[in-house]
């Protein structure tokens, strides 16, 4: 019986040469209410389990092949926490001290007794998922992040959850994003967060390779296979040993590499260019790209059949400009650290230099704001950066408004006034604001407004309206009012002094 991906009943994975004992157990599973995935071998179940991660394993002990001990072994080394109850007629001491030793959790005898059997997994099931919500709770109860991430948005805080969530399983993951967001740092957090985190850790850039070249890197060639070959050459794929295999710009792959990466991820095997002998290989594949892959596959560029078993899950990264909260976090981070190795001392951000750093859009991501943040703190004249020490595109960014959508009705919108120059007038982080927002009538102060003085008190009385106006929708909650308005909280909250608004 076959996965059925629309069942979101637990998967237990029956694995047993013997297809009668195989559909027998399966209906038993199926009968407790679980779902019966029934496999013929070990090789079978090492086969489904990166498609599938079930909930339990029912294994035979004695199968052609690959038998249970060594199909124990491979799941215990890619899954530490995942149930096995082995299924076995030696009933010796010793074998069952082995069984146990190797991570088994528990063992049936033969001829299987229905009852044991589903009181068995049953309480395996129910064990395992006691000791993961367990460590879940430990996690958050400790306020435990991702080594190597500053972020806490609540994309970054959605992006944790699916690293946590997919490093348990030994799945391929597709991970997407623009140019700076980090994609091989998630791959490695993902690596360092699995059970094969004490292994290998290869990352490739395959745009980085030269077409005729890509072949020899990811498979090794044989001396001689061609020239310039003058050794042979062990590749990503058996360097890894164990380990998990990060190919970044997947999209990169000539053709000839893309056709010999798929049949790897299908048979686990490789062949070393120049020859013929077949290498088994163990791994895990991460892959990434900032393109669209879809369009990829569409325009002929990517073969289809290999993007379906790269995107088994995709984690897709935001952008620093949908990360609300995530630049003056991240600008901290980058300066101290910058004045510590690079400069030699400590250095801080201005607030005049950090309301411009949370304008500016961040094409780049993470990776502009870091080289930013590195060029000003080893530059800047004072232990304190200021816009000045910013390059002239930062500076001259103009934050856009961000809108929440209203319960209310639609008013009629309001033209913008033209823009009125003043000399020595300066409103600071709400300029590009205001000129978009028309008063409220009742939180103006109760004054006339005729001729010069209505211009004057809409430009003082706008941007205090704007945020009353902001918070009344929030109710009240200041990280949204923030976001809304395109300004950094430091900005706001001296404008709530300012203004004297609670």
């Amino acid at each position: 019986m076959s996965p059925a991906r629309d069942d979101d009943r637990p998967g237990v994975f029956v694995v047993d040469d013997d297809s009668h004992l195989r559909t027998l157990i399966g209906s038993w599973v199926e009968a407790a209410g679980f779902r019966s995935v029934e496999l013929d071998s070990g090789e079978a179940c090492l086969a489904a389990l990166p498609v599938e991660t079930p909930a339990a394993v029912l294994l035979d002990l004695s199968m052609p092949g690959m038998g249970g001990a060594a199909t124990l072994d491979r799941i215990r080394s890619h899954h530490r926490h995942l149930p096995v109850i082995v299924l076995t007629a030696n009933k010796d001491v010793d074998t069952v001290v082995d069984l146990m030793r190797r991570g088994a959790y528990d063992f049936l005898p033969k001829p299987v007794d229905r009852t044991k059997l589903v009181t068995t997994l049953v309480n395996a099931m129910e064990r395992h998922a006691m000791a993961m919500r367990l460590a879940t709770l430990e996690r958050e109860a400790a306020g435990r992040s991702i080594p190597g991430f500053v972020g806490a948005s609540p994309a970054m805080r959605e992006l944790y959850r699916q690293i946590d969530r997919v490093a348990a399983s030994d799945i391929s993951v597709y991970i997407h994003g623009e140019s700076g967001t980090g994609k091989e740092l998630v791959a490695r957090a993902i690596h360092d967060r699995s059970g094969r985190g004490k292994s290998p850790f290869i990352a490739l850039n395959c745009a980085a390779i030269p077409e005729n070249l890509q072949e020899s890197e990811l498979f090794g060639h044989e001396r001689g296979s061609f020239t310039g070959a003058a050794q042979r050459r062990v590749g990503c794929f058996e360097q890894v040993a164990g380990g998990t295999l990060f190919l970044d710009e997947v999209a990169e792959l000539s053709p000839g590499a893309q056709s010999k990466l798929l049949r790897v991820l299908q048979q686990r095997t490789i062949q070393r260019v120049g020859s013929s002998q077949e290498i088994e290989v163990d791994f895990r594949l991460l892959a990434a790209t900032h393109q669209d892959l879809s369009a990829a596959v569409r325009d002929g560029r990517f073969r289809e059949d290999l993007f379906y078993r790269i995107v088994v899950f995709e984690l897709e990264l935001p952008p620093l400009r949908e990360r609300a909260g995530d630049v003056e976090l991240l600008a901290r981070h980058f300066v101290a650290q910058a004045g510590k190795e690079l400069a030699g001392r400590e250095v801080t951000l201005s607030s005049e230099a950090l309301a411009a750093l949370e304008r500016y859009g961040w094409p780049g991501n993470v990776r502009e704001l870091q080289n930013v943040c590195q060029r000003a703190a080893v530059t800047c004249e004072g232990d304190s950066i200021v816009p000045a020490d910013l390059p002239q595109r930062v500076c001259s960014a103009v934050a856009q408004p961000r809108w929440v959508a209203s319960p209310e009705p639609a008013a009629p919108q309001v033209q913008p006034p033209a823009p009125i120059a003043a000399e020595g007038f300066r409103v600071e982080g709400l300029a590009p604001v205001i000129g978009h927002l028309a008063p409220d009538p009742d939180l103006l102060p109760s004054v006339g407004l005729e001729g010069g003085a209505a211009a004057a008190l809409t430009l003082s009385g706008m941007e205090r309206n704007a945020i009353v106006d902001a918070l009344r929708r929030a109710g009240g909650n200041r990280a949204r009012v923030s976001r809304e308005l395109g300004i950094g909280r430091t900005t706001l909250y001296r404008k709530l002094k300012e203004y004297g608004i609670a």
